[in-house]
């Protein structure tokens, strides 16, 4: 396992165009900042966020930032596509493998990309080969599902909490809200990588 930095920055890039289903991203964003800043590790998490992402921000952020976890935020298509923005605000869609591409020309600090979008586990499955871990979503996922599902997860994290146990406490928290959705988000680790053993934010 490679180690784990004093601090990390998460780097949330959200896309809701203008000609589809319009999401509370930003409502996403605020909850999971502000289960980070009541977690023990606050200070050791950055959560930068960019807002309207198009094809062209995204190696930019990864550069500018150098983030350890990339989070997705907004709408997914069938067919192994992520939705970005054109200049006109319109939907933009990108392969499953300009994702992958993306990855595997950044990875030297990504560590856990988090495709919060739905029918995103096909390209979740496919980045671990150049970072350590992915989730991904099976299905469609309600808005509310994410929203929750996302908070939880990074409050784990701030915690001090291995990736295995913040999935699932992240899946528990959908229970608890009675949200019928626990079993569409997906966990993938790198091949040879056990998720009890990977801590992103180190106690």
């Amino acid at each position: 396992m490679q180690d784990i930095p004093e601090r990390i920055t998460v780097l949330f890039m959200a896309s809701n165009p203008i000609d589809e289903g319009q999401l509370r991203l930003g409502e996403e964003a605020r909850e999971i900042n502000e289960m980070i800043r009541k977690s023990d590790y606050r200070d050791s998490v950055s959560f930068v966020t960019k807002w309207a992402v198009r094809t062209q921000d995204v190696l930019q952020s990864i550069n500018e930032e150098r983030p350890t976890v990339i989070h997705f935020s907004g709408h997914g298509s069938d067919n192994d596509e992520i939705v970005f923005q054109d200049p006109q605000g319109r939907a933009k869609l990108v392969s499953k493998e300009a994702i992958v591409q993306v990855m595997m020309s950044s990875s030297d600090t990504i560590r856990l990309v988090f495709f919060n979008t739905c029918f995103s586990f096909g390209q979740a499955e496919a980045v671990v080969e150049h970072v350590d871990a992915a989730i991904g979503m099976n299905t469609s996922i309600g808005d509310d599902a994410a929203r929750i599902f996302a908070a939880q997860f990074y409050s784990a994290i701030g915690f001090g909490k291995s990736l295995k146990v913040a999935f699932q406490q992240a899946k528990t928290m959908l229970m608890l809200e009675g949200i019928d959705e626990k079993d569409t988000p997906e966990l993938y680790v790198r091949e040879g990588l056990n998720p009890n053993e990977i801590i992103i934010v180190k106690p």
